[in-house]
């Protein structure tokens, strides 16, 4: 069971003073004044807490720290509600931006923590939450530079008159340098994952702090080499170096309590909490909840014809190779024969996944009804099996940071720094991932036999299994792939000639769905998608550069 971090401690006491006669000149009973709160290393452990509302949250409908980053619909992988301005390139500058705010919110807090720690004089006694502020200072940063790149450095704490307020970017190298430094530092000062009591279990530990470290490092090390800036190789040894100390501390493995389904259980419930869980934004039953399983039902994100391409035949070898590659007649037999991880997140027309009208029914994705979508696919990953996920009160943990990305940061900053990968590092990376599915082992001799690329199979590793968890487009863009990926029409199932079209007899081609000269589904065709030079970064938001007096330049191309 899930223990509730203890964010209640300090909630005021309102005290009803309205009979008191006396006018005196005391500090309000129902509030805590800044001057005496920092006292105690306590009042640091509550203040640290506030930084986890940051985390990233699950992307509800109307909620305020929605990061539409965190479901792929601004990649090529997803399709559905919310970012398909992003991903077609049609989107513009905006007055403001959520990420922005937030960070920069998040930032301030922690500047503000780390400025009262050194004025206390507890010294060592504030180590533990001193780290846990440098973490999540990182951790905003690290978001900023995914979005724009280079952005102002504020490390202190700004008031209204302050000059900073006014800081010009600085460089994409400067923040990720900052950022890293502050991710070293607090390291020493966090426990271990096994040293957290029950109750503390879901805050930051060394290994999300390594964690983060080598994901941020791996981003800045193939940007700068893709793009041609900076110095690739210092970036990728620190990379090697963070996730290796992840992998070696023996304190995470891949969940498995679940057998062979163990990857589709690690989303919801059963998941939470176990050893591949790094951190997470954590969700409590009847406390914090979410509805993010029946807006998936409802198709807030649906998979694309080119995720469903990256699965491989249970044989190791791509479709276009295997000869267990089973076609498109029916409405399942796509499915057959691939890489357990596909019918684990995407769903198997005729599963027993949908919750109405008060029982669970079989699912046929489709194009009418509720259960229509654009692409003719429906998602599985992140639904839960529960009442309460069915009814609105989804209370299973959104995991920010797992031991098997780990594993995957680890391969391909090995095969960046070297150009190759020996079969032994294979074998502690990618494939302890294709065990946990009973998928065959990569290997070099297996890549060169089959003629494929050793890279392109790390980065299709990297791709089915993260899906959906937010990546995709940061990763085509530090690969600079982005230019050639994203134009691509977005399709969806094969419709013409298979079991899909004898289903929806009464769709018209050309008027009601739209497909290829082979039969697949367009849900959006390559003249709708643009991905311009611009696109490998963000626009500032406009208002920031209105309020800067013009220190804050925009972002080429915007």
């Amino acid at each position: 069971m899930k223990i509730l971090l203890n964010i209640y401690k300090y909630l005021p006491i309102v005290l009803l003073l309205g009979g008191c006669q006396k006018s005196l000149n005391l500090t309000p009973k129902d509030q805590i004044s800044d001057a005496s709160f920092w006292q105690r290393p306590e009042d640091f452990e509550l203040a640290a807490t506030d930084f986890y509302y940051g985390l990233r949250e699950v992307p509800s409908t109307g909620s305020n720290n929605a990061d539409t980053r965190y479901v792929d619909n601004n990649a090529d992988i997803s399709f559905g509600s919310g970012a398909n301005a992003v991903s077609n390139g049609s989107f513009l500058p905006q007055a403001t931006s959520p990420i922005w705010d937030i960070a920069y919110k998040q930032i301030r807090g922690t500047n503000y923590l780390l400025a009262k720690a050194q004025e206390s004089g507890l010294g060592t006694a504030l180590d533990r939450w001193v780290g846990e502020a440098l973490f999540f200072r990182a951790y905003n940063y690290y978001r900023l530079l995914l979005a724009f790149g280079g952005v102002p450095k504020i490390d202190k704490v700004l008031e209204v008159t302050s000059p900073e307020l006014y800081t010009p970017k600085a460089s994409q190298k400067e923040i990720m340098d900052f950022l890293l430094g502050d991710l070293e530092s607090a390291i020493d000062k966090l426990p271990k994952q096994s040293d957290l009591g029950e109750a503390e279990i879901g805050r930051v530990t060394q290994g999300a702090a390594l964690a983060l470290r080598a994901r941020a490092a791996l981003y800045m090390g193939t940007w700068a080499r893709y793009h041609n800036e900076g110095d690739a190789a210092k970036y990728i040894d620190i990379a090697i170096d963070a996730a290796d100390k992840v992998i070696t501390s023996g304190e995470y493995g891949l969940y498995e309590g679940k057998g062979a389904d163990s990857y589709k259980y690690l989303f919801i419930l059963q998941g939470d909490d176990s050893r591949e869980v790094i951190l997470a934004r954590r969700y409590y039953a009847n406390r914090i909840t979410h509805n993010w399983t029946r807006e998936l039902w409802f198709n807030a994100m649906v998979p694309t014809k080119n995720l469903a391409d990256m699965y491989l035949s249970k044989d190791g070898l791509p479709t276009t190779k295997s000869s267990l590659f089973q076609g498109y007649s029916t409405l399942t037999s796509e499915f057959q024969d691939r890489d357990p991880r596909m019918a684990m997140t995407f769903i198997v027309p005729g599963s027993t996944i949908f919750f109405e009208g008060g029982i669970w029914q079989p699912t046929f994705p489709g194009f009418t009804g509720t259960n229509a979508t654009r692409t003719g696919y429906m998602l599985r990953k992140f639904l839960d099996e529960t009442i309460e996920a069915a009814t609105f009160l989804g209370a299973y943990d959104f995991k920010e940071f797992r031991y098997g990305e780990v594993l995957l940061i680890l391969a391909e900053a090995l095969y960046e720094k070297n150009g190759a990968i020996l079969d032994q590092d294979l074998n502690r990376t990618i494939n302890v991932l294709r065990k946990r599915v009973n998928m065959p082992a990569l290997t070099n001799a297996f890549v060169s036999a089959n003629g494929l690329n050793m890279l392109d199979e790390i980065r299709r590793e990297r791709t089915v299994e993260l899906a959906f968890e937010g990546f995709r487009r940061d990763d085509l863009r530090r690969w600079k792939t982005a230019e050639t990926t994203m134009p691509q029409a977005i399709r969806g199932v094969k419709f013409t000639g298979t079991a899909y079209q004898q289903r929806y007899p009464d769709l018209r081609i050309g008027t009601d769905i739209q497909v290829d000269n082979n039969g697949f589904i367009i849900a959006e065709p390559a003249a709708s998608r643009h991905f311009l030079p611009k696109h490998y970064l963000d626009p500032l938001p406009l208002q920031q550069i209105q309020l800067s007096h013009q220190t804050l330049v925009q972002n080429t191309g915007w």
